[in-house]
């Protein structure tokens, strides 16, 4: 190898994107990636900002994390937002099957290792990719796959439904908004990932209606609590301070945050929380202490939900289509049987909803048929009879 070459090299940088301790001392110590820097980022914005800033040439990026993790697929659209130079992109992650492989290339994942990782794979396999990353590239984005669009119709329907309903109910909006910020501090929205057509992930927004320090308002009433905790039988459930599921102990921090500016917390404590209302077996409180009283309202009423249509109407989710799930619920369901319930809109109501109506709970597995058979038949004159159908379940309480 000249000179050159090796200076051209001493200046290129591979990105690490959340890696823990012992995964980075594992790349920098037995990888020979040459001369090339290997620096890790704790998230996408720390990434972002140095590589504009510095102005790095970064050629390759290692993400930790899993296909339909916050920086898996999605890194793919945060950087195409942003502009910078396509680069290889690799995730690490836990579990791969073919569908979910297909997600990935399609998306624009370049390869994923599942854990325990090794080495000598990733090595040889970066040091490819960007050795050859031209004639690569070239051959990926020519086998890219086609996103799901929403038919002209569905599209002017969903901005016009949504833009008026924005419009007539902002007053509502207003008024929400004011009282949770007057109830409590913290913003009055927050959002989560979720994933929707195509496996597309994409911020799913609500109204709050948790104090924002909601994990810890329920240490300090565990006295009061008619059972303990520690001894019942479901998941320990909290957020990064203190013990984490068992989905999220592997990677060393909670895997499923709600935002809300830069503040946090934990989603499946946000679910468990809804579940506390209707007599848990493990907590009985009679008033859950971490839900605000503007937060039984706008939850009983499912005035939370109202700002989806904010989602609706920037196109990430149509008025009538299959519910956008949570990443770890999408990530259970990418076999051929249950794939088919992505090809269709991520909606605010569809098809389960009018069947659910008069027949009490649904099990899990009969709704995700009801997803299919709308994938498959979905149009624009169906949508309109499920909305008429529908009216009084668009109001229904919702804990996808």
């Amino acid at each position: 190898m000249t000179n050159s070459a090796v200076i051209a090299k001493s200046d290129q940088i591979i990105a690490l994107l959340r890696a823990d301790e012992d995964l980075y001392a594992t790349l920098a110590n037995e990888c020979d990636f040459g001369s090339r820097q290997l620096i890790n980022f704790k998230d996408d914005e720390e990434l972002f900002s140095e590589w504009e800033q510095k102005k790095h040439n970064i050629v390759a990026i290692i993400s930790k994390s899993d296909i339909l993790g916050k920086y898996g697929v999605n890194l793919i659209e945060s950087l195409n937002k942003q502009h910078f130079n396509e680069v290889p992109v690799l995730l690490i992650g836990k579990h791969i099957d073919k569908n979910l492989r297909k997600i990935a290339l399609d998306a624009g994942i370049t390869d994923f290792f599942a854990r325990p990782i090794k080495v000598k794979n990733i090595e040889s396999r970066v040091n490819f990719l960007i050795d050859h990353w031209g004639e690569i590239h070239v051959k990926l984005k020519k086998n890219n796959q086609v996103v799901y669009k929403n038919p002209f119709g569905k599209r002017a329907f969903d901005i016009f439904f949504s833009g008026m309903a924005l419009l007539f109910l902002s007053p509502i909006f207003l008024v929400v908004y004011i009282w949770i910020k007057l109830e409590s501090k913290g913003p009055a929205f927050y959002y989560s990932y979720r994933v929707g057509t195509g496996y597309r992930v994409f911020k799913f927004y609500k109204f709050r209606s948790m104090y924002v320090n909601a994990d810890k308002r329920l240490k300090d009433l565990k006295h009061l609590n008619q059972y303990d905790i520690e001894a019942g039988t479901g998941e320990k459930i909290t957020n990064d301070s203190g013990f984490l599921c068992n989905d999220c102990t592997i990677y060393g921090k909670c895997q499923f945050p709600l935002y809300a500016d830069k503040i946090r917390w934990c989603e499946k404590q946000y679910q468990d929380s809804r579940k506390l209302n209707h007599d848990s077996a493990f907590f009985k409180i009679k008033n859950d202490p971490r839900i605000t009283k503007i937060g039984n309202f706008i939850r009983n009423s499912s005035i939370d939900e109202l700002p989806q249509l904010w989602n609706v109407l920037i196109g990430n989710m149509s008025i009538v289509g299959n519910r956008p799930l949570p990443l770890y619920e999408a990530e259970k369901l990418t076999t051929d049987k249950y794939a088919l319930r992505f090809a269709a809109p991520a909606g605010i109501t569809g098809l389960w909803q009018v069947e659910k109506r008069g027949k009490g709970d649904m099990s899990e597995e009969e709704r995700l048929m009801l997803d299919n058979t709308y994938a498959q038949n979905h149009s624009m004159v169906n949508d309109l009879k499920l909305i008429f159908k529908t009216i009084p379940a668009l109001l229904q309480k919702e804990n996808v």
